[in-house]
């Protein structure tokens, strides 16, 4: 029997290129985080997490290109 585990928190709304530096980080540390259990998870529940973490990398990687 899997435990069930929370879906993806909200987060600012504002676009990636529009947030501090540290509201991105946060996202990142946050998507990062929900790694820490995977072991414990269904394989079929790894994917999504590691969809979160490409895709906060993505936003992050891609606001600081924006800035300069």
């Amino acid at each position: 029997m899997s435990v069930p585990t929370p879906g993806p928190r909200p987060g600012d709304p504002r676009q990636a290129e529009d947030r501090p530096v540290a509201a991105l980080r946060a996202d990142v540390e946050a998507a990062v985080a929900g790694l820490d259990d995977l072991a414990d998870r269904p394989i079929s529940e790894h994917p999504a997490a590691f969809e979160r973490v490409h895709g906060a990398l993505g936003r992050a990687l891609g606001a600081g290109s924006e800035r300069g």
